[in-house]
């Protein structure tokens, strides 16, 4: 560790606190920026706000940090060279603002300690997939027309500035395709900085088409890869998904699924209603799940359900 390395915020790393037991992620970053009065209709999403409101991303945070979570992911999930060059941002600054999502995390960690906040904290980088680039719902689809090579190209420069701002895990998510899985677990390597693998599902099936026990395959193998799973997904597809994660890789499970609402990409708006319960986690957990949280509209209050829930189990 170098002394630019900022100080552990846990005192054991998230690779080995899930061979112990389970992890609270956070939920959704949006929604709770969306509560606070925030708005997120443009392109970049919540990443926008790193430029223009970061202290409101740190309070976001902060919120689910007191509500029991131990995971940040942070809002770097649409932040991309490419997003930031469409709104005149030049690679210098896109470079600050991707390290300046991890740091943003930090710092709400460090406020949760003073707050008296004391279960173990860290830190994931969230890296979306190319579709989250393109803002049109492609993310929810996959096949995007591009090679592994080219998946790989995109994904790197993005991932080596993100590693290098340390956090604890890269968190590889949303990821709608086993072909970008593919690009995504080449692109990792050698960066020093574990990660875990979370797709997209739609029942049994990655939102690409592919079978999940071949989509999970791709990392059994993955030395980086600590933990394989699903999130922003509907909750029914959660326990079938964690326990073919289980059998394929041998790894820890994530999940964190939606609400159970539906995204209408065109009127960028949610439809529908909430089928997501925290009781839930039991079962989810009893499949195989070590790290469990919530993703779209899933807000603090379920987390911290979800962390009595588990607490008390």
């Amino acid at each position: 560790m170098t002394s630019d390395t900022p100080a552990p915020l846990a005192e054991t790393s998230l690779a080995a606190a899930l061979a112990d037991g389970t992890v609270v992620l956070d939920g959704g970053m949006s929604n709770q920026l969306e509560s606070a009065g925030h708005d997120l209709s443009d392109e970049l999403w919540s990443a926008r706000l790193l430029a223009e409101r970061p202290e409101a991303i740190t309070e976001a945070h902060l919120a689910y940090f007191e509500a029991g979570a131990n995971v940040a992911i942070t809002s770097s999930y649409q932040a991309t060279f490419e997003g930031f060059a469409k709104r005149g941002i030049e690679r210098e600054e896109a470079t600050r603002l991707l390290a300046l999502s991890v740091g943003l995390a930090r710092d709400a960690a460090r406020q949760a300690r003073d707050k008296g906040v004391a279960h173990p904290l860290w830190v994931a980088a969230s890296v979306g997939p190319y579709g989250a680039m393109l803002a049109d719902g492609s993310e929810y689809r996959g096949r995007y027309g591009l090679s592994v090579d080219e998946l790989e190209r995109f994904h790197r420069p993005r991932l080596e500035v993100l590693a290098a701002a340390a956090p604890d895990v890269l968190a590889l998510e949303t990821v709608p395709d086993a072909d970008e899985a593919e690009a995504l677990l080449r692109a990792v390597r050698g960066l020093g900085v574990p990660a875990w693998l979370s797709y997209s599902v739609e029942g049994d099936r990655t939102r690409a088409g592919q079978p999940l026990d071949e989509a999970f395959a791709l990392a059994a193998d993955a030395d980086e890869v600590i933990a394989v799973g699903v999130n922003c997904c509907a909750p029914e597809d959660v326990a079938a998904a964690a326990a073919t994660a289980v059998r394929v890789t041998g790894k820890p499970v994530v999940v964190y699924p939606n609400s159970g609402e539906a995204w209408d990409a065109e009127a960028r708006a949610w439809n529908g209603r909430s089928t997501f319960s925290p009781d839930e986690v039991l079962g989810w957990r009893e499949s195989g799940a070590r790290l469990i949280g919530g993703c779209c509209r899933v807000g603090p209050e379920a987390v911290a359900s979800i962390a009595r829930t588990l607490g008390a189990a």
